[in-house]
């Protein structure tokens, strides 16, 4: 039972990370590499992925259709919380007074927090509301494309 549960979980941990690379978001899988991304010019779209329901049918859903409006991150990148571990730590950092959260989404600006979807906001909400509380914050701090 055991071995088919970690082979269950790895085929979840596997199809959640390549839902995000077809959506366009860059992974990220080291504290480097989410240094380099967070400090970025320019506004940068992270998602907190996990492998809990709520990011499977709300989260990445809206992760990737949120991008079909008429302003939108000029970055998108992803960190895996319970996976990416040290990424996930060292992304946190930058949400400055904000607990951790995961699914959740935060945006950057030059790289400074600007807006945050926490899970309470994704979880018990319909995918059209998460894709709005996005777009929300991409008419507030995005450009046009």
């Amino acid at each position: 039972m055991e071995m088919n549960f970690n082979l269950f979980m790895n085929d979840v941990v596997v199809q959640a990370r390549e839902d995000m690379v077809k959506a366009g978001y860059t992974q990220l899988e080291t504290p480097e590499q989410v240094d380099e991304a967070l400090t970025k010019k320019g506004t940068t779209l992270v998602m907190i992925n996990s492998v809990c329901g709520c990011a499977g049918g709300l989260a990445r859903p809206a992760a990737s259709h949120a991008l079909h409006y008429d302003k939108r991150p000029d970055h998108l990148v992803t960190v895996f919380a319970g996976q990416d571990k040290e990424a996930t730590a060292r992304a946190r950092e930058y949400f400055v007074g904000q607990p951790p959260s995961s699914p959740s989404f935060a945006l950057m600006k030059d790289g400074n927090l600007v807006a945050m979807v926490h899970r309470h906001e994704i979880e018990g909400h319909d995918v059209m509301q998460v894709i709005s509380k996005l777009q929300q914050a991409f008419d507030e701090h995005c450009e046009e494309v």
